[in-house]
């Protein structure tokens, strides 16, 4: 129901406190504007990289086996630099061949689509970063809409005695096709966290989370009907008492409270319990995992309550220095703002992804994917869908990289969708080739 939660205990001390905590940061605004039960049938371009602060780019997640890519040296070729801020320019650009993309329900079509997404990210002192990205689209074939979307992204944190406070807030602008709605969908989605830490001592830390998500979205019904919007508002907090037994293995335990105000459909409070362990067993290979149960209650008299197993589960495993290979799955419930038939979305998945690296400049990534995303209606005397997709997705990538910042790369993507809703089934196959430049 709420914001994803990465699963990174924070550790002793206030300075590695404050590097997770933003890491932390960092990995919520990362599932900003694909979190929750959004799912686009456009293959993305090469991600952005996350908004990070400068202290954060220095240091390493204990538990994290892949190191990072493209930390940023700071003081060295900055000529965006004003004292202590700094302006970091990125531009991508995607060309891209799609076939079976949705225009409505049960209307497929091929089309090339071209990607420009120009932005910058601005460094304001070692504590605070904020990036603007706008991305514009155009389709080939009229039946869809081109697009301008946008994106702002702003993290930072600081520490007050024992404590390590941090802030996200995120907004976010798209109008591509969704595999919820069978169509282009009009969204938007503001996004605040408001974190904090105390460590204890060296065994013991508490971390505290305020979270709101503000969903607005057009069509949600999935039909070519105007002025069909649904606006989810949620609120939570969630409470970690974490135990760590050394400084690569911790154990947690901690529970969730929202509530989740929608236009359309009953209003919901939600609770969960959750206990998690990291663990970097050796230095090639990690374990993250968290489990619990999720409860969900409507308003209204004639509203079943809902109770379901929720779980998240990552391994990183790096045999060699330039093989990567991870494996990840997850249980989760969230409102259902797409498809407002139903209330909530039950969404299981898992993915395994292998990188590797080539000839020193080039770079293989191949990626798989599996999803049953289930909505279920509350109100229990009216059967309005109980539809059920089956999704799956098969990647590859070939990388090379240009002038020690940029990335150029051929890429495909197979991704099918099944369902039991008739005119959300589809089948894409989507070739494309892209470029990337982060300053």
């Amino acid at each position: 129901m709420k914001l994803k939660k990465p699963i990174v205990v924070l550790n002793r001390g206030n300075k590695k406190n404050l590097t997770l905590l933003f890491g932390r940061i960092a990995f919520s605004f990362c599932l900003l504007n694909y979190s929750g039960e959004s799912q686009s049938v456009i293959a993305p371009a090469t991600p952005a990289e996350p908004v990070q602060t400068i202290d954060q780019q220095s240091e390493v997640n204990e538990f994290d086996v892949f190191p990072p890519e493209n930390a940023q040296s700071s003081g060295v070729n900055e000529p965006f630099r004003w004292g202590p801020f700094i302006a970091r320019p990125h531009l991508s650009y995607q060309f891209l061949y799609g076939t079976g993309i949705q225009s409505d329900p049960g209307n497929q079509h091929d089309t090339i689509i071209n990607t420009i997404s120009p932005g910058i990210l601005f460094d304001l002192g070692r504590h605070w970063s904020l990036d603007y990205t706008p991305t514009l689209r155009f389709y080939s074939d009229n039946h869809f809409n081109n697009e301008f979307d946008n994106s702002v992204n702003l993290v930072g944190g600081t520490t007050y005695e024992n404590w390590t406070l941090g802030l996200s807030q995120g907004f976010s602008s798209t109008s591509s096709p969704q595999v919820q709605t069978g169509t282009q969908t009009d969204q938007q989605n503001y996004s605040t966290t408001i974190n904090a830490s105390d460590a204890f001592n060296e065994t013991f830390s508490l971390d505290i989370s305020l979270n709101q998500e503000l969903n607005y979205v057009d069509n949600s019904l999935g039909t070519n009907i105007s002025n069909v919007n649904q606006d989810t508002k949620s609120w939570s907090t969630t409470e970690w008492l974490n135990y760590s037994v050394w400084s690569r293995l911790n154990f947690g335990i901690g529970g969730t409270a929202g509530y989740v105000n929608s236009k359309v459909g009953p209003d919901q409070t939600f609770e969960d319990a959750n206990g998690r362990v990291n663990w970097r067993a050796t230095d090639k290979i990690s374990f993250q995992l968290n489990g619990g149960m999720e409860f969900v209650q409507f308003s209204g008299a004639d509203e079943s309550d809902l109770a379901t197993p929720i779980f998240g589960a990552s391994i990183q495993y790096q045999p060699f220095r330039n093989t990567q290979i991870s494996l990840s799955g997850s249980r989760s419930v969230t409102p259902s703002s797409y498809y407002i038939l139903d209330s909530v979305v039950e969404a299981t998945s898992v993915s395994l992804s292998l990188n590797q690296r080539l000839l020193k400049k080039y770079s293989l990534g191949l990626n798989a994917g599996y999803t049953q995303t289930r909505y279920t209606q509350s109100i229990e005397s009216i059967q309005l869908s109980n539809r059920t997709d089956d999704a799956e997705t098969l990647g590859a990538q070939l990388s090379r990289s240009l002038w020690k910042r940029g990335t150029i790369a051929v890429t495909y993507q197979y991704s099918s969708n099944s369902s039991t809703a008739l005119g959300f089934g589809y089948s894409s196959d989507q070739f494309g080739v892209q470029f990337s430049y982060n300053y």
